[in-house]
């Protein structure tokens, strides 16, 4: 089978989202891994677009990130996040939005992320802040929350594919194994990673039928 490198361009459709993240999330939360449940948040119909059921976002909320520092020594300190996967259908790709904040509510300021985000992390927005992360109106909730740049997803997740042979299958990426890979190199920003059992199951379990995005 030839590479995928030169022929998909490691974008997917709003459909495959969804196929990606409903696998995702149903596998995701059948696992004992110590981590909040994904769900799959439906959001109403917004003017001009027709209602179905692809409107809608991943979601992951309340969890807590540990930190070996002098910050959060008490649950009056800890930080919780939540996390929001989006489809962005400019970049025709999965976004991150997120929020971060004390146990009180209190939401933290940029400063207050990069003592929580690991050293690599801090030095990226040390050089890059208002690029690598960014602050937007939540597409669904239209309040302000931090997100990840989308800007270069496409590549690295091309790349990504392009190394990994096996999940090719009928002409396509497998689709199930779409958000995982993506995933892998979103997750270290918070200095947490996805399980290796996680995984290896999703990178051992056979496509379904028709859940492939396209090599053109």
């Amino acid at each position: 089978m030839s590479s995928i490198s030169s022929s998909w361009d490691g974008t997917i459709t709003s459909t495959q989202f969804h196929n990606a993240a409903s696998t995702f999330s149903e596998i995701w939360n059948n696992f004992d891994l110590g981590f909040p449940h994904w769900s799959w948040i439906n959001c109403p119909k917004k003017p001009g677009f027709a209602a179905t059921k692809l409107q809608g976002y991943l979601s992951l909320e309340n969890m807590i990130l540990h930190r070996t520092t002098e910050v959060q020594k008490d649950s009056k300190e800890r930080h919780h996040y939540d996390f929001h996967v989006i489809y962005s259908s400019s970049f025709r790709v999965p976004v991150l939005y997120f929020r971060a904040y004390c146990s009180d509510g209190e939401p933290l300021a940029i400063e207050d992320l990069e003592k929580d985000f690991p050293a690599y992390t801090a030095q990226e927005l040390a050089v890059s802040k208002w690029t690598f992360i960014t602050r937007e109106e939540h597409p669904y909730l239209n309040r302000p929350w931090y997100t990840l740049h989308p800007c270069g997803t496409s590549e690295w997740m091309k790349l990504l594919f392009s190394n990994e042979p096996s999940v090719v299958s009928q002409g396509g990426v497998a689709i199930e194994k779409y958000l995982t890979s993506w995933f892998s190199v979103v997750s270290p920003v918070f200095g947490f990673k996805i399980p290796l059992k996680f995984s290896t199951f999703m990178n051992s379990t056979p496509s379904k039928s028709g859940n492939v995005a396209t090599v053109i």
